[in-house]
């Protein structure tokens, strides 16, 4: 079965990772060019280190926030927008905290670890969004924190919840993840525990590869490059 005939006749949700938005530029964490590769996680995306050298941490996410920022949506995004439209896409959980998949147009999206475009007050629990980069450290009642999630922290209670229930629902597409990084590693495990099918693009196998229905291989944006040329030809 072809990914497009997968596509066509189910409903699915969609998860996604890092490897949907390299084609955008903004680099993989596990990747030969990924940000893990020159930063170590513990210096810069743990609450210890926020707490051991904020400045140094909210540099680190001011950069990436221009890299998002400055990057624009690749066909990838822009297909499953393309199909949450036509009724086939029913949300998109990312592991991402870009904001690419609202800037395609995809309007249920899901965001498992966070947002890089938000900052969060650790005292009173406010939530700004920035609609550019910032150049200084937000402040509420004190120094606000990047409203994403870190190593060795939870991830947000309501979206994994709806997350669960979404794949417990619905066929799965896989999109670029490295399938190691739990709790989001589980979700395809437990779709395929309540019998729907599980469908990947990567560019390599995964974590997650063994269980798949369909497993395609390729950069997400030149597969779904053709997604979007079938979607043109039938509407």
């Amino acid at each position: 079965m072809k990914l497009w005939e997968f596509l066509k006749d189910n409903e699915v949700v969609v998860l996604t990772g890092a490897g949907i938005s390299a084609d955008s530029g903004i680099p993989t964490f596990r990747g030969k060019d990924g940000l893990w590769n020159k930063y170590k996680p513990e210096e810069l995306a743990t609450p210890e280190a926020f707490r051991r050298n904020p400045k140094l941490v909210w540099e680190w996410y001011m950069w990436r926030m221009e890299k998002v920022f400055n990057a624009k949506p690749n066909k990838a995004h822009l297909a499953l927008a393309k199909l949450e439209e036509m009724g086939i896409v029913k949300a998109v959980i990312t592991q991402n905290v870009d904001n690419l998949h609202e800037r395609a147009g995809s309007k249920n999206v899901i965001h498992l670890h966070g947002r890089i475009d938000e900052a969060r007050c650790e005292v009173c629990g406010r939530i700004v969004r920035f609609e550019k980069p910032i150049k200084e450290i937000p402040y509420c009642c004190s120094m606000m924190r990047p409203n994403v999630v870190w190593f060795g922290e939870a991830l947000p209670e309501d979206a994994l919840k709806k997350s669960i229930e979404l794949v417990e629902k619905y066929d799965v597409l896989v999109v670029g993840t490295s399938g190691v990084v739990q709790p989001a590693a589980s979700l395809p495990i437990i779709a395929k525990k309540a019998g729907n099918k599980v469908a990947e693009v990567n560019v390599e196998e995964s974590a997650i590869t063994p269980i798949v229905d369909i497993f395609v291989r390729g950069r997400a944006s030149e597969v779904f490059e053709e997604i979007l040329r079938i979607i043109e030809q039938t509407s």
